[in-house]
């Protein structure tokens, strides 16, 4: 937990705690839904300046993990708002307000910092002079945003008594993955098997398959730095060391901005059953394994392959129809016709 949520959950009276959490919750929530309604109303989604998709609009999905992440009060759910409000920012064209809620998200956990690019390309082409050398805007507000974040690096040194340990605590579990708990992710079955020798070798592999996609899909999507961010949090909240079913809610809260798009995913259903499969199976492979003792490490890392699949099929059915909805504007003679891959 990043040292700034110590003092704000310290000094909560003991009798107040469930109430003051329970609000705190759902302010945050409303926040967020504040910010989904910004960025659907911007329309960012469906039109950019270098990309317009001729495909309309649908109302927005009900998402029953976020319900669940707020019953949880998992501290998830503060990362996951103001990313919300840095795209909201984004998309308003308001930069530098963009920059340092990404710097919050930043400081708060460690992968949102691989949002930057895009996040910078949204902000560049959302500018008002998005004529600008882009060189020139990235330069600034990637500044700030290491600014900002330094700057609560060094409020927490000296919330810790000007002490650094933070880091390692906070973030250096990310990084070398200590805690191999069971979890919905991928890493903590593969490092448990791992040999120790060869820990840093694959540590180093797993990161940097994560950061791999910023730059491939920065420059292939760079019409639609909107629809680049939406996938990395996609595949951070199947790939990332730690993940949740809050790091699933804030993507299936995304989805919805591109609805339009809907019409050309082909495995929808398959991709819905297997997720609903792996919700519905994962809590009770868990307790078969944990607390009936009747199951082992592989019944429940099984589960969470399933789960991975399911997020892995609408991660991919998104980009291939977001890819088709691009071909068709650029060859309107091929619409509706089948693509063969050769």
């Amino acid at each position: 937990m990043a040292p700034l949520f110590l003092p704000l959950f310290a000094l909560i009276p003991t009798s107040l705690f469930q109430v003051f959490t329970a609000c705190l919750y759902i302010l945050m929530d409303l926040v967020s839904a504040d910010a989904l309604i910004r960025i659907a109303d911007s329309g960012a989604a469906r039109s950019s300046p270098l990309f317009t998709s001729p495909r309309k609009d649908i109302k927005y999905l009900f998402n029953p993990f976020t319900v669940a992440t707020c019953l949880a009060r998992s501290t998830t759910v503060f990362s996951n708002c103001v990313i919300l409000y840095a795209i909201a920012s984004a998309v308003d064209r308001r930069p530098w307000k963009s920059m340092l809620a990404l710097a919050f998200a930043a400081y708060f956990s460690l992968y949102p910092t691989l949002l930057l690019p895009p996040l910078i390309l949204l902000c560049h082409d959302q500018s008002v002079a998005a004529k600008s050398n882009l060189g020139n805007t990235a330069m600034k507000l990637a500044s700030f945003f290491l600014g900002a974040l330094a700057w609560l690096l060094t409020l927490s040194y000296m919330l810790t008594g000007q002490s650094w340990e933070f880091l390692r605590s906070t973030y250096g579990v990310h990084l070398l993955l200590p805690d191999l708990t069971p979890n919905v992710g991928l890493w903590w079955y593969f490092f448990i098997e791992m040999f120790d020798p060869f820990r840093e070798f694959f540590l180093g592999v797993f990161w940097l398959h994560l950061v791999g996609y910023v730059g491939g899909l920065c420059l292939r999507l760079r019409k639609q730095p909107l629809f680049v961010l939406m996938t990395l949090i996609g595949i951070f909240a199947i790939f990332q060391p730690y993940p949740s079913i809050a790091d699933a809610s804030l993507y299936f809260s995304l989805i919805p901005l591109y609805s339009h798009i809907f019409p050309l995913m082909r495995y929808t259903f398959f991709a819905i059953a297997t997720v609903l499969y792996a919700t519905l199976l994962g809590p009770a492979f868990y307790y078969l394994w944990i607390y009936a003792g009747s199951g082992n490490a592989n019944f429940f890392y099984a589960i969470t392959l399933v789960w991975s699949l399911g997020l892995s099929i609408i991660v991919g059915e998104c980009l291939f129809a977001v890819l088709r909805d691009e071909w068709e504007v650029e060859r309107p003679e091929m619409k509706g016709k089948d693509v063969r891959r050769i």
